[in-house]
């Protein structure tokens, strides 16, 4: 599985105008399972997330996981982050299947939530509109093959 993950000061998913998800300061998550990804992935992912250490302390040094600093996670489906660039029109053969992608995802969120992590979501598949504020900037990118 592949993610961006961004710290945030503030993060909502809009569809048709509509929030579908919002959360004030925690990460936002831009997720995509790939061909063959399973839950084991899924499940490295979440660990993963849920123990890094990108929060400020008391000290301003980056030591706080999401959990330790009380924040939250928007969960929004990514599917273009398996973009293959080899020409000018991206392809995404390497993507998921859409049903096993959205199965990957919602099971992802639940490994969060297990994770004891507050989130929320967009809705798989949908057009949606992200607004965020990057706090930092932090910004980092997760593959669970790499």
């Amino acid at each position: 599985m592949r993610a961006v993950i961004q710290r945030v000061s503030s993060a909502r998913v809009t569809v048709d105008g509509v929030v579908a998800g919002e959360i004030g300061a925690g990460l936002m998550i831009l997720v995509c399972a790939m061909q063959g990804d399973t839950d084991r992935e899924a499940d490295q992912l979440a660990a993963k997330i849920a123990k890094l250490r990108i929060f400020k302390d008391a000290a301003g040094k980056m030591n706080l996981s999401v959990r330790d600093s009380g924040g939250a996670c928007l969960v929004v489906s990514q599917f273009t982050l398996a973009a293959d660039l080899r020409g000018n029109r991206p392809g995404f053969s390497t993507a998921a299947a859409p049903d096993e992608g959205k199965r990957l995802y919602e099971y992802f969120t639940a490994r969060l939530q297990a994770e004891g992590l507050a989130t929320a979501n967009g809705i798989f598949g949908a057009d949606m509109d992200v607004a965020l504020v990057n706090q930092g900037p932090v910004t980092i990118w997760m593959d669970t093959a790499a």
